[in-house]
């Protein structure tokens, strides 16, 4: 139940950030290496995407083609979009790109609803809940499955971590969120033209090593950001909630936490993630355990 900043006695002051809450650890330990705020609730906004694919990845064939609905599209006027067609024919694989590239919401909810068995989208937010339970997420609750605003929705940074090293273990997970660039194919059917989508994620081409990650807004998260870089055999992730942008981008306060961590020496660290399971298997159930005594 760590509060506020825990770093290694060995460590130096971390770099100023505007983010309420933050953790930077060990893809490959689970090492956390320091942490501000790691169990205080915050709202996660589009890095909720994150807890998707962990959920859906496994599920869903990325070669299968399927078409959209008009329920994947009713997305919140102005919120992210790919620019999926509503009756359009698509590849899982280009619905990925859509939802890491772009954060598309209409994605989100697609790949939710293909996932969610019987019960479309309401399943798949159902096993959403159940994979951050499996995880050791016990301070995360999905209410949409893009990260939205809902009520009763929360998450933790610790959390994040949790649920952005399980994605980063998935090879496709790794290989989609590293994408520069995605076509997104035309739909003559519908007298849609093929288009190309970028990545958001300003940290892949400004941070040398990046490997990967997620950016999230809304106006009541504000801008929260997953991160990732390998740098000398070492991959490290950062993971940061309620960040207001002053004078650094969420990426970019990212990108100095991430500096930081590697700078420290490769035993340093002030407790782990919990391994996915442990926390059903343990006696106690608290989900801060694993930085208890820190």
């Amino acid at each position: 139940d760590t509060a506020g900043l825990v770093v290694p006695p060995v460590a130096p002051v971390p770099p100023a950030v505007a983010a309420t809450s933050w953790v930077v650890a060990d893809l490959d330990t689970g090492a956390v290496l320091g942490a501000c705020g790691p169990h205080e609730y915050g709202v996660p906004a589009s890095v909720q995407k994150l807890l998707l694919a962990a959920t859906m990845l496994p599920r869903l064939d990325p070669n299968r083609e399927v078409t959209v609905t008009a329920g994947d599209v009713a997305i919140e006027p102005g919120s992210s979009a790919v620019g999926l067609a509503e009756g359009g024919h698509y590849r899982i694989e280009t619905i990925w790109l859509g939802l890491l590239l772009k954060s598309g919401n209409e994605a989100a909810n697609a790949l939710a609803r293909l996932g969610g068995g019987p019960d479309g989208l309401t399943g798949g937010v159902r096993a959403m809940n159940a994979e951050a339970h499996r995880l050791g997420a016990r301070q995360t609750h999905a209410v949409t499955p893009s990260g939205l605003d809902g009520a009763g929705q929360f998450t933790s940074a610790y959390d994040l971590a949790l649920i952005a090293r399980a994605c980063f273990a998935d090879p496709a997970f790794r290989r989609y969120t590293a994408t520069r660039t995605a076509q997104v194919p035309a739909q003559p059917a519908l007298r849609e033209k093929a288009f190309q989508i970028q990545n958001d994620n300003m940290l892949l081409d400004h941070y040398p090593g990046a490997i990967g990650g997620k950016t999230g807004f809304t106006d009541l998260a504000r801008h929260t950001y997953v991160g990732a870089a390998e740098r000398g055999g070492r991959r490290l992730e950062v993971t940061l909630l309620g960040a207001e942008v002053t004078t650094q981008r969420g990426w970019q306060q990212g990108a100095a936490l991430l500096d930081w961590g590697f700078g420290l020496p490769r035993d340093a660290a002030v407790g782990r993630l919990v391994e996915p399971g442990e926390l059903d298997r343990s006696a106690s159930p608290a989900p801060a355990s694993a930085l208890a005594g820190h």
